[in-house]
């Protein structure tokens, strides 16, 4: 019999990962937004990722939707444990969306839609980070449901993951433009990315090293012998696309570079399977233990399989519709 609960959990991974390629490029835009003259250079940007960065956050719901239907216990075990990431996150989407509304249709006060722009996307993406953390470190359960304080999510370990997101996530943004713009504009960026690759690169050893300490289940994963064999494969694939892509933006190549660094955030999805892989909440609570019944995944699973691929379908279309180069002028 087909195991609907790895099915479930694979297509949950998928709508995160999907999120992740798809709204980290725009939400890294917001981050970067003060950097970028006003004027000209910030329709650009804004106009590079108008045609979808709605559309994005499909996924988020995907995810968070996915995790309330197939894994009902996990649900109720996680989001009383990050209230406050969550919510943090969720207005800081709001934020953003209206923001990046009303800049257009209220010019008078376009500066101040320019700060909300900028401190949504990098409350969203440090909530976001925070939340990743938070559920490595741990989480307090007790029989079926979290029995931890409102506070739990707090640590160093969360705040650099969040830090560590931030950084991701305005790399993908600079990658992103210097693809879908030209003139000084992309080379501002390509300079921004050739620097926020190599605090990623910071980053990801520091959270790796960190993440070896507080379970020891992690480190059996990562270091017990013979799947270190395997395991070690991960840092040397992050050292060999890093190269390729500080060599793509040497060449001043322009779809490459950001390729490569989604690259890098799906070597570290790999590394956070291999240290999570099959709990759904690490350490204390499996896929199978926080399974819906085998009826409700079939269920669902025939609704997402007609869904999945019609929004796979309209965001392909979407951007080749809009895909070449972008202009200041005009907006979408």
């Amino acid at each position: 019999m087909l195991d609907l609960t790895v099915v479930w959990a694979a297509i949950i991974g998928f709508a995160i990962i999907a999120y992740v390629v798809m709204d980290g490029f725009d939400l890294g835009i917001g981050i970067l937004f003060p950097l970028f003259k006003v004027g000209k250079d910030r329709d650009t940007a804004m106009n590079s990722i108008a045609p979808v960065w709605d559309g994005n956050e499909t996924w988020l719901v995907l995810g968070g939707g996915g995790l309330l239907a197939a894994f009902p216990l996990a649900y109720a075990i996680i989001l009383p444990a990050l209230y406050a990431p969550l919510i943090a996150m969720l207005l800081g989407l709001v934020l953003r969306g209206v923001a990046f509304e009303f800049r257009w249709r209220d010019p008078a006060h376009r500066a101040l839609w320019d700060i909300a722009f900028t401190g949504g996307s990098a409350v969203a993406t440090f909530a976001q980070g925070i939340a990743l953390g938070a559920l490595l470190q741990g989480i307090s359960v007790s029989g079926r449901a979290y029995s931890g304080g409102w506070w739990e999510w707090l640590s160093p370990f969360s705040l650099l993951t969040g830090f560590g997101l931030v950084i991701g996530y305005a790399l993908l943004g600079a990658c992103w433009l210097n693809w879908k713009t030209e003139g000084g504009l992309q080379r501002q960026v390509v300079t921004y990315a050739g620097r926020l690759g190599i605090a990623l690169l910071i980053v990801i050893v520091a959270v790796s090293l960190a993440t070896l300490t507080l379970e020891n289940s992690y480190q059996s994963r990562w270091l017990s012998f013979p799947g270190v064999l395997a395991t070690a494969q991960v840092p040397l694939a992050t050292l060999i696309v890093t190269a390729l892509f500080y060599r793509s933006l040497s060449r001043r190549k322009d779809a490459q570079p950001f390729f490569w660094a989604l690259s890098l955030f799906g070597l570290c999805i790999v590394g956070l399977g291999i240290s999570i892989w099959p709990d759904v909440i690490p350490a204390r609570v499996t896929i199978w233990e926080a399974a819906a019944p085998y009826r409700s995944q079939l269920f669902m699973l025939v609704g997402g399989g007609v869904l999945v691929p019609v929004i796979l379908a309209y965001t392909a279309w979407a951007y080749w519709v809009f895909r070449g180069k972008v202009s200041g002028e005009g907006y979408h």
